[in-house]
């Protein structure tokens, strides 16, 4: 027999079973409403034959008179009569009743059957929640290495540039390769190749900007996913998993690092995880972050699969609602908000950071600038200043 033939003799066997259970159950609970009224009428009929006996005995004790006896008879009586006709009717149902219990039973079974039809899948084996997280992190460490993904993936368009930037860029290379060891050249290099949309080859100088510096900052480690993701066409390798680990070691508020980590959970269907990660990566990203207004567009989805309750947060919910031309408006006026909090209320190394990097996005150095020298006035000799100082950096107002 095949597998196909297999399923159909299971279901046959399944909806069998299911439906002589719900036969029985319908019936014993047809029967036992039935029940109810003729043990009632039962005891009644006791009652009155008892009282008719206590009517005689108390007419030969001489506590009735017979007038009033006889009238008592006549009472009693009546109601017995009353009492076995209701037994009666109790022990013999009417059809009507019947047809009627009949009715309810094969409507239960029907929808039943349509429902579980729906959202059940009979013939499989049970997949309780353990088994089927097991199996998604089976898949999950069995998936495509970086190089395979990269093969698979044809290489972004590059954008347009001009002869002199190209140029330039030549030059670096060869003094790079001449000096593989100059930071800052790596540095440049990573950053120059990725603007020229050559991302494997900006990945591969970011990798040497990590392995050149004792302490890799957060942000490094995050950037290098980044490229990796993006050299895949958007998929996130076991390499780029590794970099995100790194990155949320050195900081688990890492914004960019906890949005390719959520990204990564869910393009391995465990909705999850990606909801806990983008949950807070909204928390802490800074107000124009690019892959933003995605999150926030995914979020409802994911929560769902994820069965967590979200709402977006309400002045994100609102500026992304916001058509094009008033949507950077809306934003700036965001910032602002931030930075008047942060000037009055002072705040956290993230906050100061988010504020940072928003002016950076902004384009607004100055502004980025100076958010930076408060910050260190603010936050001077805690060890979170780090986290300020690369956004800083990121904003390219210090080096």
């Amino acid at each position: 027999m095949d597998k196909g033939s297999e399923v159909v003799m299971d279901n046959w066997i399944f909806w069998t079973v299911s439906g002589f259970m719900g036969l029985v159950v319908a019936l014993t609970l047809a029967r036992a409403s039935r029940a109810a009224p003729a043990q009632a009428a039962s005891q009644d009929l006791e009652i009155y034959r008892d009282q008719l006996a206590e009517v005689e005995r108390d007419l030969v004790r001489g506590t009735l008179d017979p007038d009033e006896a006889e009238r008592l008879r006549i009472e009693v009586s009546r109601r017995l009569l009353d009492a076995d006709r209701n037994a009666s009717r109790a022990d013999s149902p009417a059809r009507g009743s019947t047809i009627a219990a009949a009715a309810i039973i094969a409507t239960a079974i029907a929808a039943a059957y349509l429902f579980y039809s729906r959202l059940g899948a009979p013939g499989y084996d049970d997949l309780p929640a353990k088994a089927r997280i097991a199996a998604l992190e089976e898949a999950r460490a069995a998936r495509p290495s970086q190089a395979e993904a990269e093969g698979l993936s044809p290489a972004p368009p590059a954008p347009a540039a001009d002869a002199d930037f190209i140029e330039l860029v030549d030059q670096l290379r060869d003094a790079v390769s001449r000096n593989p060891d100059d930071l800052r050249g790596q540095q440049l290099l990573a950053r120059n190749e990725a603007a020229l949309g050559n991302f494997r080859q900006a990945a591969a100088a970011q990798k040497q900007v990590i392995a050149l510096q004792d302490s890799p900052s957060a942000t490094e480690y995050a950037h290098l996913a980044e490229l990796l993701a993006i050299s895949a066409g958007g998929y996130v390798s076991p390499e780029g998993e590794a970099a995100l680990e790194q990155a949320l070691a050195h900081d688990a508020d890492q914004p960019l690092a906890l949005y390719l980590s959520g990204l990564m959970m869910a393009q391995g269907g465990r909705e999850d995880l990606a909801f806990h990660y983008w949950k807070k990566a909204l928390d802490v990203s800074p107000a124009a972050a690019p892959w933003q207004q995605s999150v926030l567009q995914a979020m409802p989805e994911i929560a769902m699969r994820a069965g967590a309750r979200w709402t977006a947060p309400t002045v994100m919910g609102a500026i992304s609602d916001l058509p094009a031309a008033d949507r950077a408006e809306a934003t700036q006026e965001l910032v602002e908000g931030l930075a008047g909090r942060l000037e009055a209320q002072g705040g956290s190394a993230a906050e100061w950071a988010r504020l940072i990097t928003a002016y950076g996005v902004l384009n607004r150095a100055n502004d980025a600038r100076m958010a930076w020298q408060k910050a260190q006035v603010v936050l001077d000799g805690q060890p979170d200043l780090s986290v300020v100082r690369q956004a800083a950096i990121d904003a390219g107002v210090m080096e």
